[in-house]
């Protein structure tokens, strides 16, 4: 199952969310830049709004659980089931060299393109409409 992404305001964000170091590498003639500074900011915002929403729905959990409960939620591979649900795997611009090796299923990859999916819509959109989906 396949969910429509958002749309974004700028969609030159978007293609550098899906864009991999490996494809920007393999045609640096685009000038599209890959996906890491965007998962860096993505992974920060993750962090502030799961942190936020398990606070607000779990207040009977002292600070030891809501931090057990946040790792759980922002670890690569239940990222990489985020990602696979929202049909992320498709979408992803990889290098032939990741394509070829199963670039497409590897939890590391996935996770880090939901990361750079969240950052980029942080940028485009603000942080309520990140804390909305």
């Amino acid at each position: 199952m396949t969910v429509e992404l958002p749309a974004f305001r700028d969609p030159a964000l978007l293609q550098c969310a899906l864009t991999h170091t490996s494809y920007a590498n393999e045609h640096p003639e685009e000038q599209i830049p890959d996906n890491e500074r965007l998962e860096f900011l993505g992974d920060a915002v993750l962090d502030f709004v799961a942190g936020a929403w398990l606070f607000e729905q779990f207040p009977e959990f002292d600070e030891g659980r809501l931090t057990s409960v946040r790792a759980a939620l922002v670890r690569v591979s239940t990222l990489a089931n985020f990602a696979r649900q929202i049909g992320l795997p498709d979408r992803l611009r990889l290098g032939k060299g990741e394509i070829d090796t199963g670039g497409r299923e590897r939890d590391n990859i996935l996770g880090d393109a939901f990361e750079a999916l969240v950052g980029a819509l942080y940028l485009d959109q603000a942080l309520r409409r990140c804390a909305a989906c």
